[in-house]
């Protein structure tokens, strides 16, 4: 190798050499195979230290669990009327300043049937439906929100009353996902509510006031709720009979 003398003129040719800055006056020959072999050493064993440290940072700055985290839902979910119709409702949150964007929920029922045939199917899921003014599941989560569900013909909970509701072996899975803004990677966070979970005639207590233009969000309220007036027959009785309310 020419002009390598000393250690210093030696390491200086291996950074050279690891990150392809020019050689200037040091280069090597075909007739030293040693350094060659060294050579070829160092740019593998570069390359390799090279993918894990991006590894590490990508990993590091992509976790997505992370993010869904700071995505919280209430502890209990409730059921009251809203709007003349009795509705199952729930509030989410993000803790984190950052948005999600096109952050969408979707609600699953999750229950044992059997169907006319005999065939029992222990884990039966349905799609119900959100209440959402603009027609989709997307949301708009810069402050807590309370998601509603109606319980119309289309919704499994229709025939359930509140003395039913106990007796219900069903599950209510709620699944919220986005795109995080900083990363731009795609962010999931799920919860469930069992029957016992899910308080009839209660409504959520507010936790968003403004003062001067400025909001502000209590979040040692979140899960509170207070109870309401509201029927304890079915979403079909209901129908059925108006004057209940």
């Amino acid at each position: 190798i020419f002009s390598c003398r000393s250690f210093t003129s030696a390491f200086l040719f291996s950074i050279e050499v690891q990150v392809t800055i020019g050689f200037g006056g040091r280069m090597m020959t075909e007739e030293c195979p040693l350094a060659i072999t060294v050579l070829i050493l160092q740019n593998i064993v570069g390359l390799i230290i090279n993918a894990v440290m991006l590894g590490c940072i990508f990993m590091k700055t992509a976790q997505a669990h992370r993010r869904a985290e700071t995505l919280i839902f209430s502890r209990h979910a409730v059921i009251a009327v809203r709007n003349g119709k009795l509705c199952f409702m729930f509030r989410v949150g993000d803790l984190r300043k950052s948005m999600i964007i096109s952050a969408s929920v979707r609600i699953q029922v999750v229950r044992k049937t059997t169907t006319p045939e005999g065939e029992v199917i222990p884990i039966h899921q349905v799609d119900i439906p959100v209440d959402n003014p603009i027609e989709s599941n997307n949301i708009f989560l810069v402050a807590p929100l309370i998601i509603c569900h109606i319980i119309d013909k289309r919704s499994p909970l229709y025939d359930i009353s509140a003395s039913d509701l106990a007796l219900q072996d069903l599950e209510l899975i709620v699944i919220l996902e986005g795109v995080v803004e900083t990363t731009g990677i795609t962010t999931q966070a799920r919860t469930s509510y069992v029957a016992e979970e899910i308080l009839w005639g209660h409504r959520f207590v507010p936790i968003v006031t403004e003062e001067e233009g400025v909001y502000a969000v209590d979040y040692s309220k979140f899960g509170n709720t207070v109870k309401v007036a509201a029927p304890r027959c079915s979403a079909r009785e209901l129908d059925e009979k108006p004057s209940i309310l």
